[in-house]
């Protein structure tokens, strides 16, 4: 038996479905995430389900029993929720806002018994705030009133647990813990999660199931493996093709345009913080020489206009050096960086012999080498040679454009800097 169920549901606002046909099982100890653009939906959805907004259509259950038939003690019972409407609560201190999360437990006076007391105390302390149980809740900052709404989530000791972006407000510490603290309750004590993020990297490590509301529709469902792939978190969100990294679960800024100003001799790791620091400049660059499974290559694709790669733990051989000659020819500067090229990529460094050979400056990244690259109108090569040997600084233009990847035949394809 799932601990939620949502069936053929469909939310709105003054008899107008916005989004139709949600349906959504979730099992005890389940942690789900709604994750889209703002104004996609997310809150109604939340609201909906909480009975903050009455349902279009459909049904929602807890266990076996129909939400709707429900009475509001037996709900709050079974459902805390932590919405992202601010409370202004008057002279009440952090200790009695989250000892209200035990009203549905208290007689009809409200009186809370030592055994209440006790539980405020403790969700207090599960979430860091034990030290601000006697101060005034209007005075605390927006990141500590975050996590007093949290205890009092908590302190209703429920089976399911609503929250509508829980990490806003919050610095990158407490966001990791307010998540830890959820997984922990989710595996520790079997209450069921559903939250909206937008942070989809945390979402992608923090989540059992994930759903991607994109306007009037649910766009996709899944497991983070499912959800969180470059072209579906492109398409959902209207970014770039190539803008979201799945392996890191981050977002690159705009690829600069143009034709590449240098060639970043790159690897292990060295390559990323020069990438992006290029790309801040705005300076197009290519990048190499990278086995499709080092760190540096995954952010190459996504800033540099050219990429020679390998495949997998590939060695350097003539086929890559030939691809990373012709484009340094082109480019008319080498960048080095902090790479260790050894072992399979020790040729590598037959290229910094070959921009000496050819004098053509080499750059090691120093402040105020790349900025002047900035103000560089064209590659220095482009300027003295035109196009360069087989007209690949044309197709560099365009991203996207081909290249031999390395050994074997192999082409360029997978590595090229569009994905």
């Amino acid at each position: 038996m799932y601990e939620f169920t949502a069936r053929g549901l469909s939310v709105g606002y003054d008899g107008q479905a916005l989004i139709r046909d949600i349906d959504v099982e979730l099992g005890r100890g389940e942690i789900l995430t709604l994750i889209g653009p703002n104004g996609s939906g997310k809150s109604t959805i939340l609201k909906t389900i909480t009975r903050q907004l009455a349902s279009i259509s459909g049904a929602v259950y807890i266990g076996r029993d129909d939400l709707g038939r429900m009475s509001y003690r037996d709900v709050s019972r079974r459902m805390s929720v932590m919405l992202t409407e601010r409370i202004a609560p008057e002279l009440m201190t952090c200790f009695d806002v989250v000892a209200s999360g035990r009203y549905p437990y208290t007689n009809r006076f409200g009186q809370l018994t030592p055994h209440d007391r006790e539980v405020t105390l403790e969700s207090l302390a599960r979430v860091r705030a034990l030290d601000l149980k006697d101060r005034d809740f209007n005075r605390l900052s927006d990141g500590q009133r975050q996590r007093v709404l949290l205890a009092r989530a908590i302190c209703q000791q429920p089976r399911i647990m609503v929250l509508d972006e829980p990490t806003s407000y919050l610095d990158i510490r407490h966001k990791l813990e307010l998540l830890d603290i959820l997984i922990d309750m989710a595996r520790g004590q079997g209450i069921s999660v559903i939250m909206s993020l937008h942070e989809i990297d945390l979402a992608a490590k923090v989540s059992d199931r994930v759903l991607c509301v994109k306007g009037d529709y649910i766009a996709h469902s899944g497991t983070p493996d499912q959800i969180f792939r470059d072209e579906l978190i492109a398409e959902l969100y209207g970014l770039e093709p190539g803008a979201y990294n799945s392996i890191f679960g981050s977002v690159e800024l705009r690829r600069p345009e143009g034709v590449a100003r240098a060639f970043v001799l790159a690897g292990a790791g060295a390559g990323t913080p020069v990438f992006r620091r290029m790309q801040r400049l705005r300076v197009p660059f290519a990048a190499g020489i990278l086995p499709r499974n080092d760190v540096d290559w995954a952010t190459a694709r996504q800033l540099a206009t050219d990429v020679v790669d390998l495949p997998a733990f590939g060695v350097v051989d003539d086929a890559a050096l030939v691809r990373a000659r012709t484009i340094l020819d082109a480019c008319g500067r080498l960048v080095l960086t902090d790479a260790p090229l050894a072992g399979a990529c020790a040729r590598a460094l037959e290229l910094v012999e070959y921009a000496q050979a050819r004098a053509l400056p080499v750059l090691s990244g120093a402040p105020g080498e790349l900025e002047a690259l900035a103000d560089c109108a064209m590659p220095c090569g482009e300027a003295s040679r035109g196009t360069a040997p087989g007209g690949a600084a044309a197709d560099r233009a365009t991203p996207g454009g081909a290249g031999s990847g390395g050994s074997g035949g192999e082409t360029q394809g997978e590595g090229t800097a569009a994905s």
